[in-house]
């Protein structure tokens, strides 16, 4: 595939559906950097697309520094002549509720989740409107919709993503940029292998946990990280030239139904 070749694109993330993502743009012939602060995924990452000859290059890149972004915005856009998709895909998901949630702990969920969006957008576009447009996807969640106990600094995060994505959609309209966001249901990723740790404990077997997560989802399964690269790739193409502004829920029809089993 060579749809994205010729696009300069920037995902953050470099696990889970934030690397999906990355190497999904990069083989369909995308120049790829991918910021995340987890070394070892870095180091798998940068392996991998070295065996594959992709254009792809994760960095150590704490997303929620405004420095260290303007900086390695700077410098990827420098290399490589501007910048045309961004995909916002960093996340953490601290557990607790509004009683129990330090005031610290809550405030870092809203920078990494949120914050990171609003300084990836302030960096890239301008150099975004050089090339003439492009599109920004942001990683949302079902849970800005419906959620679980006890996540309130994730789920007030998630919420804020749907309603940054459809102001920045509405402010960066004229600059031909189009923003949308991604709600997922349950995927495959250490995020999920965390809730079964979280939920379980650590010696909790994780695979049976994520069937019992499937079960809650009418489809019968969870998700898999690629799967929602392909949404996310699909909505960063040209092909969904029409479509702004909206959320793009993939979640085996979990938010459909009322739930009650």
């Amino acid at each position: 595939m060579t749809e994205f070749s010729g696009k300069n694109i920037i995902v953050t993330g470099t696990t889970g559906i934030g690397a999906s993502c990355a190497q999904r743009f990069a083989r369909a012939g995308g120049r790829v950097v991918t910021f995340g602060i987890d070394e070892a995924s870095i180091s798998q990452m940068n392996a991998q697309a070295a065996q594959d000859g992709l254009s792809l290059h994760a960095a150590k890149v704490d997303v929620a520094d405004p420095a260290q972004v303007e900086s390695a915005v700077a410098n990827f856009a420098q290399e490589v002549g501007g910048i045309d998709i961004v995909v916002n895909s960093a996340a953490i998901h601290p557990y607790g509720n509004a009683l129990d949630t330090d005031f610290e702990t809550f405030t870092k969920t809203m920078q990494v989740n949120v914050g990171s969006i609003m300084l990836l957008a302030k960096h890239a576009v301008p150099h975004m409107r050089k090339r003439g447009g492009g599109a920004i996807v942001n990683l949302a969640s079902v849970q800005g919709f419906n959620c679980q106990a006890g996540v309130a600094a994730y789920v007030a995060s998630k919420g804020a993503i749907h309603a940054i994505t459809r102001a920045m959609a509405v402010d960066f309209a004229p600059d031909k940029i189009r923003v949308v966001s991604v709600s997922p249901g349950s995927v495959r990723t250490p995020i999920l292998e965390l809730a079964a740790q979280t939920l379980g404990g650590e010696d909790t077997d994780v695979e049976a946990v994520f069937r019992r997560f499937g079960e809650a989802h009418p489809i019968g399964r969870i998700g898999e990280p690629e799967e929602v690269a392909d949404l996310v790739a699909f909505l960063a193409s040209d092909r969904a030239g029409f479509i702004s502004g909206s959320d793009h829920r993939i979640d085996g029809a979990l938010t459909a139904g009322v739930g009650v089993r």
